[in-house]
């Protein structure tokens, strides 16, 4: 059932207010929601997995190392492409949003280190509260 005009504008308001508020947690549940599975590569991966067992399996009875080594490469590929599979996000910066509300932008910031930006922000609203 579809969102009325009026709950999706409420909607809209609520993720901003969220981001605003605590943008960590914010990310945190869009990055989540974001998350997608590429079936194809889970697939693929397993199929790694089981034939790199099977690799291994016969580099044992066989006494051959190369080929258990092999199979050992073979189940690591696999349990990697797996992995990558399953925690692929939405591509393009924006994670997708199921068709919901779009949140409020995020400001910007190209420094880098979060220890050093909290400083910062604390030291810019005690200057601006006058306490300095």
């Amino acid at each position: 059932m579809p969102l009325s005009d009026h709950e999706q504008r409420l909607l809209e308001q609520m993720e901003r207010a969220l981001y605003a508020e605590d943008p960590k947690f914010a990310d945190a549940l869009r990055k989540s929601r974001s998350a997608t599975m590429d079936r194809k590569g889970v697939v693929l991966g397993a199929a790694g997995i089981v034939a790199g067992l099977a690799l291994l399996v016969a580099g044992v009875a066989t006494q051959i190392v190369v080929l258990g080594i092999l199979g050992f490469i073979g189940m690591l590929g696999g349990a990697f492409l797996s992995y990558r599979a399953v925690t692929k996000t939405a591509e393009g910066g924006e994670p997708a949003t199921r068709g919901t509300a779009t949140a409020a932008p995020r400001p910007h910031n190209n420094s880098g280190g979060g220890f050093m930006n909290r400083l910062e922000e604390r030291w810019q609203q005690r200057k601006e509260r006058g306490q300095f």
